[in-house]
């Protein structure tokens, strides 16, 4: 049984170790949700750089090409036609905004605060995964340790069913103390399957924090508790810790900057319900290949009488008008001639006045005004939930110190009692039953000052954290 327990423990050695940093930075780098934060920051930085873009003047270009058949007007001479038309046109247009009362100005301002925001919000991402990291991490660590306590006592307990064995074959002990022993040891046992089965479930969880394949081999590192420096609960002040926290932690920067975007915002939404002035213009051309009729009268030489009569002495005399030949003949004009020919230009200014659209323009710059009291506080909230939250881990820092020193003092206080009731046990003084009264108090005053322990240096790194010096263990 002691070489099964002592295969287990060594088993560990050959995996991957983690410690603390190292749990962190995999985390920022492959963490699912930083990486959503950063692409939700990049698509802010288009945003912003599309709204800049809409300072300068638009211009497009278009054309068109066409066939019409039956009775139409030709696009080029205006007139109905029957022939079957290729048609088309060419056209280039502009627009830019003269003035809408800031309200373009306040769009980019407030889309650069978002960007700003959203970078920002990157740095919160990474700070929250490394506490909820460090959170995870303790509990693996703590499970570890406990898993180390209960193997101590199946050992212990192996120990004493051995010698109490070979006492009860010599027939100095009752088989009833070989019995309670036995039983212990099925308790000690089934506690340490326990304690093996939470640092495995915690493992997974640290895992999924750290995005991380659910089969990789995963153990906790962490550098023996005494040798990590902490500051002392009089360097970490809760007011002190507060202040500075306001100043260095990324999610009181985000909420600044949102609810900065948000006054501009509204400050846009308001440029919308004044009048906009605005300049375009156009240049445009277009062609079709329909055939022009080409009349032409030749005169043939010969006369005929008309109506129309002269007087000449007296004498009435018919006026003679010449004979015409008609030739009609059709022509195309070529497509840079007609282009050259239909060319033409427009410029103008246009006043936008805005007088009812059913109260969109107005209802928009409420509810932005209604966003950015939200924002404020969502601002509030946070920074009472700060303040709450360092205020708590204070306490509970000076909560853990005290359990820390009164826990050594009880393990010590536990294995002097435990020395001397082994003694007595194997004098044959002292009960079974009481033999484990005295190792399950030990075990239990030994996982309780584990707890403490790792409580009491986790606390205090997590008020450094709140102070801006990051969570490091070395």
């Amino acid at each position: 049984m002691a070489v099964f327990f002592g295969c287990l423990i060594s088993s560990t050695y050959g995996q991957d170790k983690w410690d603390l940093q190292r749990c962190v930075n995999y985390a920022i780098a492959n963490n699912i949700s930083i990486k959503q934060a950063d692409i939700q920051a990049r698509i802010s930085e288009l945003t912003l750089r599309q709204s800049r873009l809409t300072q300068y003047p638009t211009l497009n270009a278009s054309a068109n090409s066409g066939i019409s058949s039956g009775r139409s007007i030709s696009p080029t001479t205006n007139e109905f036609t029957t022939d079957q038309l290729l048609n088309g046109g060419f056209n280039v247009q502009t627009g830019a905004n003269i003035f809408n009362w800031f309200s373009q100005r306040n769009t980019i301002a407030a889309n650069r605060l978002e960007t700003e925001a959203a970078n920002v919000n990157v740095e919160r991402a990474k700070n929250d995964i490394s506490l909820n990291v460090a959170q995870s991490y303790l509990l693996t660590v703590v499970s570890q340790e406990q898993v180390r306590v209960a193997e101590v006592a199946v050992l212990q307990t192996l120990q004493n069913l051995d010698n109490t064995k070979k006492r009860v074959d010599a027939g100095a002990l009752p088989e009833l103390n070989l019995a309670e022993l036995e039983a212990q040891l099925a308790r000690d046992s089934a506690s340490w399957w326990t304690a093996i089965g939470t640092v495995q479930q915690n493992t997974l969880q640290l895992k999924a924090l750290l995005a991380l394949d659910a089969a990789t081999p995963f153990v906790v590192d962490l550098p023996p508790l005494d040798k990590i420096p902490v500051l002392s609960l009089a360097e970490l002040e809760p007011e002190a810790v507060y202040q500075l926290a306001l100043q260095n932690f990324p999610q009181y920067k985000f909420d600044d900057l949102r609810v900065e975007a948000s006054k501009s915002f509204a400050k846009a939404a308001k440029g919308q319900m004044y009048p906009t002035l605005s300049v375009g213009g156009s240049l445009g051309s277009n062609y079709t290949n329909n055939k022009i009729p080409n009349v032409i009268n030749l005169p043939t030489g010969t006369f005929q009488p008309s109506a129309a009569k002269v007087t000449v002495g007296g004498t009435d005399y018919s006026v003679l008008t010449p004979n015409f030949n008609t030739s009609i003949s059709t022509y195309r004009i070529g497509v840079g001639t007609q282009l050259n020919d239909n060319f033409r230009q427009n410029i103008g200014l246009q006043l936008n006045i805005p007088i009812f659209n059913a109260g969109s323009s107005r209802i928009a710059w409420q509810r932005a005004k209604y966003n950015t009291t939200s924002l404020e506080l969502v601002k509030a909230q946070d920074m009472l939930v700060l303040k709450q939250n360092i205020y708590t881990a204070h306490n509970d820092a000076l909560v853990s110190t005290q359990k820390f020193y009164t826990g050594k003092k009880s393990v010590t206080t536990a294995e002097k009692a435990y020395n001397f009731a082994q003694k007595r046990y194997d004098q044959g003084l002292l009960s079974t039953i009481d033999l484990l009264t005295n190792q399950n108090n030990l075990n239990r005053a030994r996982v309780e000052l584990l707890l403490a322990q790792v409580d009491f240096v986790f606390r205090l790194k997590l008020l450094e954290f709140y102070k801006g010096q990051g969570l490091k263990l070395q």
